[in-house]
């Protein structure tokens, strides 16, 4: 009996599966780096709360140190730019205002860093504001913003910059307001003597030394009349006593009449 031989059959081929990643545990740590790269924000450009440790704080601090004397020296630049002839003289009291509000807009953006939260806290704080007095010397405008400034600073928990902005404003108000002019009050000042021609000189070299600036308004065979900006520290009964002392064996008769009020 005849029996047909069948075909071997070949092993189907294996194929061969390429190891897959695998996914890291949800609690494996982080590498070193990272770490260091994620933990390492500013304190000043961070998102939310201001971080209050104190490597935030002396960072605010350098920025301070920096940015608010910069402020101070390129406001100064154009609060005494040279004055073109012609144009009205700048008062005292304007170019003290223009240097303290680039103060506070450093001051302000020193708190406000990258975070559009605080800026707009910022705004807010700055609305509620609702100051209906008259306020006559507009740098006193300047340094309620300053506080304000410094209170929000404070709040931030900026504590080291906002005792140094404190302490800088005062800097550098002690040193604008010492070009504040003098005060005085403006009179009318007769003296009555007789021949007062022959002692004109001498009055008015006594106005003179007391650095009194004055100006002859009229002048008679017994009077002489001045106008005269007495300054407020200058007493008109010492003025008075120095005219009457030049000439003992004449008789001399001064007259004060303030015109008007108190100018700066």
């Amino acid at each position: 009996m005849r029996m047909d031989a069948q075909p071997e059959l070949s092993p189907a081929p294996v194929q061969q599966q390429t190891p897959q990643a695998s996914a890291p545990a949800p609690d494996a740590p982080r590498p070193a780096a990272e770490e260091r790269t994620t933990s390492k924000k500013s304190a000043l450009g961070e998102e939310g709360p201001v971080s209050t440790d104190w490597s935030a704080q002396f960072e605010s601090l350098q920025h301070a140190f920096v940015r608010l004397p910069v402020a101070t020296l390129l406001s100064a630049v154009l609060a005494f730019r040279p004055r073109r002839r012609g144009t009205p003289p700048r008062q005292a009291p304007v170019i003290q205002t223009q240097i303290i509000l680039a103060i506070v807009g450093a001051i302000v953006m020193l708190v406000v860093g990258a975070s559009l939260a605080r800026a707009f806290g910022i705004v807010g704080a700055a609305g509620l504001i609702r100051y209906r007095a008259k306020i006559e010397d507009p740098k006193d405008a300047g340094v309620m913003l300053s506080t304000l400034a410094i209170g929000l600073a404070s709040g931030v928990g900026l504590y080291l910059f906002a005792s140094f902005a404190t302490i800088f404003v005062l800097g550098v108000l002690w040193a604008i307001e010492s070009i504040d002019p003098t005060p005085y009050a403006l009179f009318d000042l007769e003296i009555a003597t007789k021949d007062s021609a022959s002692v004109k000189e001498a009055f008015e070299d006594v106005l003179r030394r007391r650095r009194i600036p004055f100006e002859l308004r009229s002048t008679s065979a017994d009077a002489i009349s001045y106008e005269v900006k007495l300054p407020l520290h200058i007493k008109t009964d010492a003025v008075s006593d120095a005219l009457m002392n030049l000439h003992p064996e004449r008789d001399i008769n001064v007259k004060w009449e303030q015109k008007k009020d108190i100018k700066a």
